[in-house]
């Protein structure tokens, strides 16, 4: 009897890259189930924040787009309350990031002064790409251009939306798709 192994499997046995133990076949519609190493340690699991919007933004803090985190935290403080979880995904696939990761979250928290949730410093495009950014090529058809492109997760984990560099994260485009979400 053959035993069906997925991707995913050999790449999470062998080391070679986070992969959810899933396949990623069609029925595997939603952002539920991923997960994010955090820049604060363990893990940012996306299931833990069903059934409320997620905006998913790639950033990095040496882009002339970085002005962009001053509207990722109003967002944050504004409608974490009301159920909106904010993530910025640090990546250097545009080589614009820091060194490592304690560097962009100094970076961030002193210039900033953010308090939403970070991942560590993550690939988004390409072979090495995070598995969540993997699904949204292959499921979505989107991949990130450039630092800070945006993804909005419905409450059930489903693509609701995706935005550019230039479209500003308090735009009336995107909040326009969080407010009626909010709880």
């Amino acid at each position: 009897m053959r035993r069906r192994v997925f991707l995913g499997q050999v790449l999470a046995a062998t080391g070679l890259g986070f992969w959810p133990l899933r396949s990623l076949a069609a029925a595997d519609a939603t952002a539920q189930g991923f997960s994010f190493d955090s820049i604060d340690g363990g893990r940012i699991e996306l299931d833990a924040w069903r059934g409320g919007p997620v905006l998913v933004v790639n950033t990095a803090s040496l882009c002339g787009f970085a002005g962009q985190f001053d509207d990722l935290q109003a967002l944050h403080d504004r409608y974490n309350a009301r159920g909106l979880r904010v993530l910025a995904v640090p990546s250097d696939d545009f080589n614009q990031e820091l060194a490592d990761a304690q560097a962009v979250k100094d970076f961030c928290a002193l210039r900033f002064d953010l308090t939403l949730p970070m991942t560590d410093i993550t690939p988004v495009r390409g072979a090495k790409a995070h598995a969540f950014y993997r699904w949204l090529a292959a499921e979505h058809g989107f991949t990130p251009r450039w630092n800070f492109n945006k993804v909005l997760i419905g409450p059930g984990g489903e693509v609701l939306g995706t935005w550019g560099a230039s479209v500003k994260p308090t735009s009336t485009a995107i909040l326009g798709r969080i407010e009626p979400l909010l709880r």
